[in-house]
């Protein structure tokens, strides 16, 4: 699926990343978040929206679920396994060795208040 190799992180979910319409594609949006991917390097699909391609990348990953994560072209998982990936440390990892994401903290990251 060109759009699967032609983009370095792509979503194919239930929704949108601003109106998800189920739990796990809001979960997936919300872990990238807190992974500080940039929305400009992420692609989303709306498989709500076209029949034909909910049902073609179930075939094409052989995963019967949505959301379905693609990094780099390769199938990361659903839901549960970038939950367990996110808990373990190891998405982050995969992220920045991608590129996704960069070492620093989100400026938003709140700081240590060294006040006595």
């Amino acid at each position: 699926m060109c759009a699967v190799k032609q983009n370095p992180l792509v979503v194919f979910m239930k929704g949108t990343p601003e109106q998800p319409q189920c739990g796990f594609s809001r979960a997936v949006c919300q872990i990238l978040d807190v992974q500080g991917v940039p929305r400009e390097k992420l692609v989303t699909y709306n498989c709500l929206a076209d029949q034909e391609l909910r049902e073609g990348i179930k075939e094409y990953s052989e995963w019967p679920t949505i959301p379905q994560v693609y990094v780099k072209g390769e199938f990361v998982g659903g839901c549960d396994i970038v939950l367990s990936m996110h808990q373990s440390g190891e998405l982050e990892k995969l992220l920045m060795q991608e590129g996704l994401v960069s070492e620093e903290l989100p400026a938003s990251s709140p700081t240590p208040n060294n006040q006595s």
